[in-house]
């Protein structure tokens, strides 16, 4: 599975973005998607994850509320849409990809390149 991820930029604080990762490969449908995020100086964490149906989803306590995670099937592409933007949510976000739900959050096999996001205060 072969994944790029696109949309990032500068937008100040309270403004939102919309996030895209592309996906390839001849399961990418099936596959659990998921969203991790780099902020300066700090370790990878864990931001939202999706269910190959896009039925299930999960967020990290820090975006729930304000962040979205879709899949369009389709298109082959998941979405991360960011609302309500703070400062602290200055990071590389990066996509990820497993067959499995659950080791998607943790230790996914697939990774697309980062994309950075800088919010403004």
């Amino acid at each position: 599975v072969q994944l790029q991820a696109s949309g990032g930029g500068l937008v100040q604080a309270g403004g939102s973005l919309r996030l895209s990762c592309a996906a390839s490969g001849r399961t990418s449908n099936s596959y659990a998607m998921g969203w991790f995020r780099q902020p300066p100086g700090k370790e990878r964490e864990f931001v939202a994850r999706i269910g190959g149906s896009g039925v299930s989803t999960n967020y990290a306590d820090s975006v729930k509320g304000r962040f979205t995670i879709s899949r369009d099937n389709a298109k082959n592409t998941v979405y991360l849409q960011m609302n309500s933007l703070e400062p602290e949510d200055t990071a590389v976000y990066f996509c990820a990809a497993d067959s499995s739900f659950t080791m998607v959050r943790t230790t996914p096999n697939y990774w697309g390149q980062g994309t950075l996001v800088t919010v403004s205060s």
